[in-house]
């Protein structure tokens, strides 16, 4: 993907981009920026592909996109009310079935996904007719968010240049039951116990929603999806504080089972 970034300003969006690649790297929170640096959401997003950079330059590879606040709860719960959406890269996959350790996060919650993989590339807005058109396959998923900002508070602009929280991802395994998530259920569960109960419609009414967004939301930006990329289709449910020592898992509809465990011992 072309991530290219404008160039910078007065309010100097790379020094920010690297202050928030850094607390990411060093696991440490910082203060929102916005209260002493009040950039707009466009240049939200310009800080934003410029940490994201700073990941690329490292060696990190572009897998995909997610979007975020693409459900009544998910905005509820932040206190914002507009879709936003993030990078993805390789570094940020975690292994289905596998032990995630919290201390490579600051303050880690996780929340139930549905994983779009495209088919082919995504390089102007698309109908709703089409959507499905331009998927190989769907899982269950799950993404863990960090937010690097103190107090996990921040404002739009704030967390769209925090890369809108993203982490971690748990991908399961891949099916072709695209156009059969309308309204299937959908249980997270802690140690066997439901967290967060669930429908697949709290996403933008149908999962297949978020593909139109997202191509429309490249459009904009100029940018094109190329096919074998995941597309992260937002939170069905309210996220859920991560502790050590949890045996994780999400049940959508007939999807297959994604699950992860938190390594036992203390959160540093």
């Amino acid at each position: 993907m072309n991530i290219s970034t404008s160039s910078t300003n007065s309010i100097n969006l790379n020094a920010l981009a690297a202050a928030l690649d850094n607390a990411a790297r060093d696991r440490h929170e910082i203060d929102p920026l916005t209260p002493q640096h009040a950039f707009t959401l466009e240049q939200a997003y310009q800080i934003q592909r410029a940490s994201i950079a700073r990941r690329h330059q490292r060696g990190e590879q572009p897998i995909g996109i997610k979007l975020g606040f693409t459900s009544r709860a998910k905005m509820v719960q932040m206190g914002v009310d507009s879709l936003i959406w993030g990078l993805l890269t390789d570094a940020m996959l975690r292994e289905d079935g596998g032990t995630v350790d919290l201390s490579d996060f600051i303050h880690p919650r996780v929340e139930p996904e549905v994983c779009f993989l495209t088919s082919r590339v995504i390089d102007r807005p698309l109908t709703m007719l089409e959507a499905a058109g331009y998927l190989e396959a769907v899982a269950p998923a799950m993404e863990i968010i960090d937010s690097r900002y103190r107090n996990f508070k921040f404002t739009l602009e704030d967390v769209v240049a925090d890369n809108c929280s993203s982490a971690a991802l748990v991908v399961g395994a891949f099916s072709d039951n695209i156009r059969d998530l309308v309204n299937c259920g959908v249980a997270m569960r802690f140690n066997g116990h439901a967290v967060q109960l669930g429908s697949t419609g709290a996403i933008l009414g149908n999962p297949l929603r978020s593909i139109v967004h997202a191509s429309q939301l490249l459009s904009k930006a100029e940018m094109a999806l190329p096919a074998g990329a995941l597309i992260m289709a937002g939170a069905a449910t309210a996220a859920e504080v991560l502790t050590p020592g949890l045996h994780v898992s999400t049940d959508i509809g007939t999807l297959a089972r994604v699950e992860f465990f938190t390594a036992a011992g203390a959160h540093q």
